[in-house]
């Protein structure tokens, strides 16, 4: 079964801001190994964090992806993308 893949506005932005390569690696990795995968929880791993629990961390080298997967639709919506280093950070 293969899952759809959404971004939010937030993470369209952020690809966007990405050198190129680093860009379509994200998306490769994403098309290839997590939409085409039957579980895409076997690769992430679920946010810890009490306000983070419902949702799931894919790593691309040092870029990190906070992604919600919706079992109903079969959807995984990318929410964040970013280095390791901020992409847990509030941004308020």
């Amino acid at each position: 079964m293969a899952w759809k893949i959404e971004f939010s506005g937030a993470a369209r932005k952020e690809l966007s801001k990405l050198d190129r390569s680093i860009a379509l690696r994200i998306i490769s990795f994403l098309e290839e190994r997590v939409a085409e995968g039957g579980n895409p929880r076997a690769i992430g791993k679920a946010l810890t964090d009490s306000l983070l629990g419902e949702f799931w961390k894919y790593r691309v080298g040092d870029w990190r992806l906070i992604c919600s997967i919706d079992d109903e639709r079969v959807v995984i919506q990318v929410l964040r993308i970013g280095n390791r280093r901020e992409v847990y950070r509030d941004k308020a």
